[in-house]
């Protein structure tokens, strides 16, 4: 058994000279956003859900993107509305959100 049931990965990574990156499309604001709210629902821990920045994901063109483990679900998200119904369907929930998948 996992430690964690869920472990997500947001990329944060930011690139020099102005090249395409999830952070210039959000990622550190997905990545404390996704934070609070799993400390705020009192989902992380052992047993639960673990948030965890990332280094390049090598997805840039669908940035900011995260990806869920064990399920190795890839998201593409837009803003926090994105993001909630992420923690909410798949994590709190159980269930893949099919339109945010990449």
């Amino acid at each position: 058994m996992s430690y964690f049931q869920h472990h997500v990965f947001i990329c944060t990574n930011q690139r020099e000279g102005g090249e395409a990156c999830c952070n210039n499309v959000g990622g550190s604001d997905a990545f404390a956003y996704a934070k609070d709210r799993i400390g705020a629902l009192k989902k992380n821990g052992a047993g639960a859900v673990r948030i965890n920045k990332a280094g390049c994901l090598g997805r840039c063109d669908n940035g900011p993107v995260m990806v869920v483990y064990p399920e190795e679900t890839w998201y593409g998200f837009v803003d926090n509305e994105d993001v909630e119904e992420i923690i909410q369907q798949h994590l709190i929930n159980g269930h893949v959100v099919e339109r945010l998948k990449i």
